[in-house]
């Protein structure tokens, strides 16, 4: 049985969310996800393109080293506690998973070469 589903996001961090989103939106041609009508990116610390099956997010605010630290990859699994004890078992280091946003789980891991990645499950939230 296969841990995770799919590829669901790779999260790029950014210092400049202004000129990052030029860069991407403009000149590269991807379309935004729920902000096309904004002009001013500068206070936005999270803004997603449409890429096909998976996202591209950029993430601002960040305090890592901003074109330094690799992209995250993201990967959607049914179940973020299932996923970490399954890949935990299989050797693999894997941090506490966290909510991230009200029916978003995330744990943050590495693989065997030190590249970071996160699984993440999403379950709709009744307002």
């Amino acid at each position: 049985m296969a841990i995770v589903s799919g590829l669901l996001e790779i999260v790029v961090y950014v210092k400049d969310m202004q000129k990052q989103v030029h860069f991407y939106r403009d000149v590269l041609g991807l379309p935004l996800r729920d902000l096309a009508g904004e002009a001013d990116f500068s206070r936005h610390f999270w803004v997603e393109f449409e890429t096909g099956a998976c996202t591209l997010a950029l993430h601002g605010g960040s305090e890592g080293r901003v074109g330094q630290d690799a992209p995250r990859i993201v990967f959607q699994v049914a179940d973020v506690e299932t996923a970490r004890h399954a890949l935990v078992g299989n050797g693999i280091k894997m941090g506490q998973y966290r909510i991230a946003a009200p029916g978003v789980k995330v744990c943050e891991g590495f693989d065997p070469e030190g590249n970071p990645f996160s699984i993440e499950s999403r379950q709709e939230v009744s307002v």
